[in-house]
């Protein structure tokens, strides 16, 4: 299929493509289109957890004297949201905890990324909830932070991330794709999943590594491509 025929996808096909990719072959087509989009630092809490879906993006600031809420917005979320939290790298308190879990395993929301904590693991676990952050620890954020705006383009992990923009998390870490060339991205690290697939059974059949990686051009696959 030419990227022409990629770019008529609806935003649900393109979220089913995604599906089927991992992180670093994503993480390859950015650099190749020269886009960044890896966020440093973020890992999950359910090991073998995938997440794959539309950003909502939730913006924290520390607490003044008119002390604000941590946020309801969960309930506006359906299956195809990722709640993406910009708590400014804060690692002294938790945004997200067991309620919330609950509610978002309930709703079937894709998952969870924070630039920041988490706490109440055992629930995590219990649920098998997809949400990747930068650690856990036990204190709360309530009368620490509140939500300040939510839709709104944030930072996470130095990586801007706006309301829509596609957010796929595994094992290898958590890559942002922007809204507006995520057709492009999923067809270029298509063809890259593809090349290194060749690559990985022409080893299962005994060939070198040297040889299999040449095959395909491996060594060019994430460069970025000038054009004419």
């Amino acid at each position: 299929m030419s990227l022409e025929n990629e770019n008529s996808k609806s935003v649900q096909d393109l979220l089913e493509a995604f599906h089927k990719l991992d992180t670093p072959s994503i993480s390859d087509a950015l650099d190749q289109l020269g886009i960044v989009g890896g966020c440093l630092g973020l890992t999950p809490i359910v090991s073998g957890s995938k997440l794959v879906g539309k950003a909502y993006t939730v913006h924290y600031i520390p607490v003044g004297q008119q002390k604000g809420t941590v946020g309801d917005f969960l309930d506006e979320l359906d299956s195809t949201d990722v709640v993406v939290i910009d708590n400014n790298g804060r690692l002294d308190c938790t945004v997200w905890g067991d309620l919330m879990t609950i509610r978002a395993s309930k709703i079937g929301i894709a998952g969870t990324i924070i630039d920041g904590v988490c706490r109440d693991i055992p629930r995590i676990n219990e649920l098998r909830y997809p949400i990747f952050t930068k650690g856990r620890y036990m204190v709360t954020g309530k009368d620490r932070v509140q939500v300040d705006a939510t839709n709104i383009p944030v930072n996470i992990c130095g990586i801007q991330v706006k309301q829509g923009d596609i957010i796929v998390g595994d094992d290898s870490g958590v890559v942002v794709v922007p809204s507006e060339c995520a057709a492009e991205v999923e067809f270029v690290a298509r063809n890259i999943a593809e090349a290194e697939y060749k690559i990985e059974q022409a080893l299962w059949d005994g060939d070198k590594l040297s040889d299999s990686r040449k095959r395909v051009g491996y060594h060019f696959l994430q460069s970025r491509k000038t054009k004419n």
